[in-house]
């Protein structure tokens, strides 16, 4: 990296997670970039955006935008990042990259600043992945705990955000909410599918969720596996393990869409090889800069979306000690999934590799 401030790269900055960034880097006190680059598609380049009070052009994503570039985050689809990280990196930018293409490269880390910093540095092949949205939204709380009290075992059920399947999931969940809105709600429920198509909004195939989403969850989310299984339940349980670093990390998870538009949420289910208590771990918890902890049932206080979206915290509760299975605690997480779940990890990571130089 050179010796003055280092340049960073913002590619896909006019997305969803790009403008998400774009605000990340705004809301910082100070920022350690001598240089920020927007770049783009060929039809984004040219717009102007403001990052820290400054207008900057969009460029064209070409090999040549790399040149003079330390750091690049990637915030596109896989397939971009697959084809232009390695670009990026053999310009000489370490590339931090949001997608799902490198995520499972046993020479590429997978990292959450507040569990790995340290696998920052190991990165032979010039990249850095971003884990996915739903795995880090529990990854703060499950480090801290973890670290103290040695994790061996989860079950994970998610609920997840519209905005987890992008703009079109946003879209598709506002257009299905307007057109059951007025309608009588019982039988609305009882056949949503119905009202949707009357109202001439997709449903199934032609939309991103299998079944409509107003008025009802879906356990479904990803593409399918063998067994029966999602991607998205598949990533929690490999990703779960490559961060923290337990390899025989036993994993279960059951993926469900829920109609919220931003933040997932977990239900989980920790067994840990040492006694853990719930005032220890809400101790724990309560110590990690980036959690809040919301744990007073009695006075109503848990966790919802709505506590999480728009902040950087995640936020946890439903502290339990499991009646029937030892050493294990039952817990609920949310996490903005645009936010910690996408952008804010990824510019983590590079403020990471910026100050370790």
């Amino acid at each position: 990296m050179a010796m003055d401030k280092p340049v960073l790269a913002l590619v896909g900055a006019t997305g969803a997670v790009g403008t998400t960034m774009i605000e990340i880097i705004d809301s910082r006190e100070s920022v350690p970039w001598g240089e920020i680059r927007l770049i783009a598609s060929a039809r984004s380049a040219g717009k102007v955006l403001t990052v820290r009070g400054q207008d900057i052009t969009v460029l064209e994503l070409k090999p040549e935008v790399f040149d003079g570039v330390d750091i690049a985050m990637f915030d596109v689809p896989d397939e971009v990042s697959a084809e232009w990280a390695p670009i990026a990196a053999s310009r000489g930018a370490i590339a931090v990259d949001n997608s799902g293409a490198f995520r499972m490269d046993p020479e590429v880390p997978l990292v959450v600043p507040e569990v790995n910093p340290e696998k920052v540095t190991e990165r032979p092949k010039g990249i850095i992945a971003n884990p996915n949205c739903t795995t880090l939204s529990m990854m703060a709380a499950m480090g801290a705990l973890h670290r103290e009290f040695g994790l061996e075992a989860l079950v994970v059920s998610s609920y997840q955000a519209a905005s987890g399947a992008g703009q079109p999931g946003i879209d598709q969940l506002q257009a299905e909410l307007s057109a059951v809105a007025g309608k009588d709600l019982g039988k609305a429920s009882g056949d949503v599918a119905a009202v949707l198509t009357e109202a001439g909004i997709p449903v199934g195939g032609d939309s991103p969720f299998p079944a409509p989403l107003a008025l009802n969850v879906v356990p479904w989310a990803g593409s399918l596996k063998d067994d029966g299984w999602s991607s998205e339940e598949l990533k929690v349980r490999n990703e779960s393990r490559k961060i923290l670093g337990i390899p025989e990390l036993k994993v279960s998870a059951t993926c469900v869409r829920v109609p919220v538009v931003t933040t997932h949420a977990l239900a989980i289910h920790a067994t840990f090889s040492s006694e853990v208590a719930v005032d220890a771990a809400r101790k724990v918890l309560g110590a990690q800069p980036t959690i809040v902890v919301k744990d007073d049932p009695a006075a109503g206080e848990w966790p919802t979306p709505a506590d999480a979206v728009g902040g950087d915290p995640t936020v946890v509760g439903r502290i339990r000690q499991s009646l029937d299975f030892p050493n294990t605690l039952e817990l609920f997480v949310c996490g903005d999934n645009l936010r910690k779940g996408a952008a804010l990890n990824t510019y983590e990571v590079a403020e990471t590799v910026a100050a370790a130089g």
